[in-house]
Parts: structure tokens; sequence; C-alpha cells
């Protein structure tokens, strides 16, 4: 389901094979193992880059998976919750190298990182649950709260359901950078993880300032009790 390899001082964890990637147990298990493996791994230079195979970054929960059961519909939330958890107090910078669609699920998984870089030949970004009658999470919502602070931009993905290109995106502010095809996304992004983990940062610092910069999505993710003075 993920794969995890280490290239220099880059972890890049991959979504394998050419389906949607939907989020379902198996999936979400697999991610957060890969994620945990990282972190007992970690040095003071590390740098995590989460990317996927074929055309689909993530096309967000698998629906089909949870249908006709509210059990199965907090189950994936829960597991997803914690990821994005694992994401926000990883101690090591992270990149989400996105190539392909990101729906849901999918977009805030990528959103979840640091820093994302999308490929301009294919794939959108969609933040679908309007067009599918669902409700945004109270968790999704705090992080793009925070992870799209322009107004207008946070109208247009979540009100209007837009389907952002890499470029748009990165108009938006959304997207760091837009590379050509599938190969230069992982590239570019593997070189601004060594970039960001050539800068040796203390691991736990760069955890605790990553969580104080988006304090209310921590706040609804658990990892801080209080809301940090700004």
């Amino acid at each position: 389901m993920c794969t995890l390899e280490q290239r220099g001082r880059v972890f890049v964890l991959t979504l394998t094979g050419a389906d949607e990637h939907r989020l379902n147990p198996t999936l979400l298990d697999s991610i957060q193992s890969a994620l945990h493996r990282v972190r007992s791994s970690s040095t003071p230079s590390s740098a995590l880059v989460t990317t996927a195979e074929g055309k689909f970054f993530s096309n967000g929960f698998d629906l089909s998976w949870a249908a006709d059961s509210d059990d199965r519909k907090i189950l994936l939330g829960t597991k997803l919750k914690q990821i994005v958890s694992d994401l926000f107090s990883l101690p090591m910078p992270t990149v989400a190298a996105v190539t392909g669609h990101a729906s849901a699920a999918g977009f805030l998984l990528a959103l979840s990182h640091d820093y994302v870089v999308m490929r301009k030949d294919r794939g959108f970004l969609y933040m679908s649950e309007l067009d599918i009658g669902l409700m945004i999470p109270d968790y999704f919502m705090a992080v793009l709260r925070e992870k799209i602070p322009a107004a207008g931009a946070r109208r247009e993905v979540v009100l209007r359901a837009g389907k952002l290109t890499a470029v748009r995106a990165a108009e938006m502010g959304i997207v760091d950078k837009a590379y050509n095809s599938a190969a230069e996304t992982v590239e570019g992004g593997v070189r601004l993880g060594e970039e960001l983990a050539g800068r040796g940062w203390d691991g736990e610092l760069y955890a605790r300032t990553r969580k104080a910069s988006y304090p209310e999505a921590c706040l609804v993710l658990g990892l801080v009790n209080f809301r940090p003075k700004l």
C-alpha cells in the first residue's frame, strides 16, 4: 500500500500502485506505520517527502468501504486525524509531492505537510464535500483555515468546491511550486527536503515551532491543551 525509502537525509513515503489511493483502514494503517518508522529513525538532519504512484495522489476516503456504516465512517475519520496529528508533530520538515489528483481527505493529507509541490500537467486539488453532499469535519476545517488563510482562496476551495490546477493553486498560495511532470515533482520535493534537512535544525524544536505556528489546528488535533499566546 505504501513504501518508505531513505534517499540521503530524506525519507520518501510513496503510496504505491495505479489505483486512486482511497483512504481505507489498510492504507491509513500503512501510512501511520511508515510515519512511526520515520519518527523513530529521524536525526537532526532529516526531512520527509510524501508522494504517490499513478494519476492520483489520493482520491479521499474509501466511501464505498464506509457506505451505510456510521462506525466505518467514524473509523476512517479517526485514523486520518491521527495521521494528520503525526504530521503536525513530526520532528522534521515535511513536503507533499502531489503527482496527481488530491481530493477531499487526500487534499487534507497533502495540506498537512509543511510544503506542497505539484505537477502542472495532470491533477487537481479538490475539496469535494459540497458536490457529494458531505459535511467537512471540524479538524479538516481547522487545518484549512490555517493552511489557506486568504479568505478568497479558502472560499474557492470550501464554498465553491473549486478544482484547482497546480498553477492556480500556486497563484493562490496553496502550492509552493508547480513542476512540469510527476518525475520533476518528486525530484523537486526531494531537493527541497534535502535543502531543509541540510539546515540541521533540532527536530523537537522544529515540531514545537510548527505547532505554535498553527495553534487552532493543533488544539483541534489534541496536540496542545491550551491556545498559545501569539
